[in-house]
């Protein structure tokens, strides 16, 4: 049983669908990840040397640049998240139902 499970996985592991996904998944996570990493990292860097910047106000009312800039850190993950999740439900998934159905597991 064990034997032909091993060679059920490494069918898998052979099929280019399968090499595709797993490329093409890894490198758009990296990206994803990446950019999230400069926009954090990037707030990060404004609050630690430009903080008058950040202190800027707007108007003549209470709201300061740092509000929106921050407020934008927050959503980018939101809609970066919202960017893989729709790139996984269009592209990713109808990759893993073909590989799934040529290795009979549906």
């Amino acid at each position: 049983m064990t034997s032909m499970n091993d060679a059920r996985l490494d069918a898998i592991r052979r099929d280019p669908d399968f090499i595709r996904l797993t490329s093409e998944r890894a490198r758009f996570s990296w990206i994803i990840a990446l950019a999230m990493m400069l926009i954090y990292f990037g707030f990060i860097l404004l609050v630690a040397f430009i903080p008058g910047l950040l202190a800027t106000r707007f108007g003549d009312g209470v709201m300061t640049l740092g509000i929106p800039i921050g407020l934008g850190v927050i959503l980018s993950a939101f809609v970066l998240t919202g960017l893989y999740v729709s790139r996984a439900n269009r592209e990713y998934d109808a990759l893993a139902d073909r590989i799934k159905t040529k290795a009979g597991l549906q």
